[in-house]
């Protein structure tokens, strides 16, 4: 019982005992019941929209960086379709519950991933590498070198 009645929602707590507080959260429950009403396959496009990737150009190659902490190389894939068009996709697998867990937050996404990019004229399909190393992956795709017109200069008779 409280020696100081509570304010917020009439949850008690005990004055003495810091560690006991119950501290007043406004977003408390506001998640659990905006995604109880969010269909699955909603929330599997918040999981594929949440892959975070950079791209840039450099003189010789474009290169992709793509954030997937946690996951192995063995659980991404990275495959050139028809049509010059670069896919990354995988999956990361919701950790398992336990009976007795109780859980507070549960805020990194989980589910299928899937990011497409159109690849420009002058990327070489046939060369593209990609690797993974503490938790970004790096795709490369070389570019085919700047045909230059060639110059012919004509000689003026006379």
């Amino acid at each position: 019982m409280s020696l100081v009645p509570s304010l917020f929602g009439g949850r008690r707590t005990n004055v003495f005992d810091p560690f006991s507080l119950d501290l007043w959260d406004p977003f408390d429950g506001l998640l659990s019941s905006a995604v109880a009403n969010v269909p699955p396959s909603a929330r599997e496009t918040a999981a594929l929209a949440n892959l975070r990737i950079d791209w840039k150009e450099t003189p010789e190659a474009h290169v992709f960086h793509a954030d997937l902490p946690g996951l192995k190389k063995e659980e991404v894939k990275v495959e050139v379709e028809e049509g010059r068009i670069l896919q990354i996709s995988g999956e990361r697998s919701k950790e398992q519950e336990e009976k007795n867990d109780k859980w507070h937050r549960i805020e990194r996404s989980s589910g299928k991933f899937l990011r497409r990019f159109r690849l420009p004229e002058n990327a070489k399909l046939d060369q593209v590498k990609a690797s993974m190393e503490n938790g970004v992956l790096t795709v490369t795709v070389p570019k085919e070198e700047e045909k230059k017109p060639e110059v012919k200069p004509i000689e003026i008779s006379g």
